[in-house]
């Protein structure tokens, strides 16, 4: 089986590979020859994530799937959720996006947040999601050198390092796109 997956972030191809069994042959938009931004203009992370891959379908023919994430943090109403990666502008600076967030939240008691991962998959004609969160909160300050986007300074439930002091395989066990990951592979593997 091959399945595009439509994102240019390379961090995401790395960590969805990762996860992904090795008789699903993974194609990147690159591989497809998709060079252009793949649009993403709903207004749900989920709605994103069907945004993009029936865009792959239609206009490259291929089987597939993509993913949205959003971080959503309580004491500010769920922002910056379908907006978390241009929450300080259309440049979609990852410090810029964190230093916005902590500014936002310095005045708050609660940094309840949470990572939610909506993978949609095109195959054979039909749509299905997948969603992934983890719980956690927001930190004070920016801590590790791992990972992408808000994960220097978002903290899973349970744990007292944050999302980039902890190693891929412990945040894949542990993380959203895991999650939604292992769901999405469960029903590969009952088709």
């Amino acid at each position: 089986m091959q399945l595009v997956f439509a994102t240019n972030n390379l961090n995401k191809l790395k960590e969805v590979q990762s996860l992904i069994p090795k008789h699903i042959k993974l194609l990147s938009l690159k591989d497809i020859g998709c060079f252009e931004d793949v649009p993403e203009t709903q207004n749900t992370i989920e709605g994103n994530a069907i945004q993009k891959v029936e865009y792959i379908k239609t206009h490259y023919g291929y089987d597939g799937f993509a993913d949205d994430t959003g971080l959503e943090v309580e004491a500010l109403n769920g922002e910056p959720g379908v907006f978390s990666a241009r929450y300080a502008g259309e440049q979609r600076d990852a410090n810029d996006n964190m230093d916005k967030l902590l500014d936002n939240l310095s005045t708050k008691s609660d940094r309840q947040a949470h990572f939610k991962t909506v993978i949609a998959l095109h195959l054979n004609g039909n749509t299905k999601c997948f969603t992934g969160i983890c719980k956690g909160k927001i930190t004070r300050d920016k801590h590790g050198e791992k990972g992408f986007g808000y994960d220097p300074i978002f903290q899973a439930t349970g744990y007292t390092k944050t999302f980039a002091e902890i190693s891929l395989e412990e945040k894949n066990k542990i993380g959203h796109r895991g999650k939604a990951v292992r769901q999405l592979i469960a029903f590969l593997n009952d088709c």
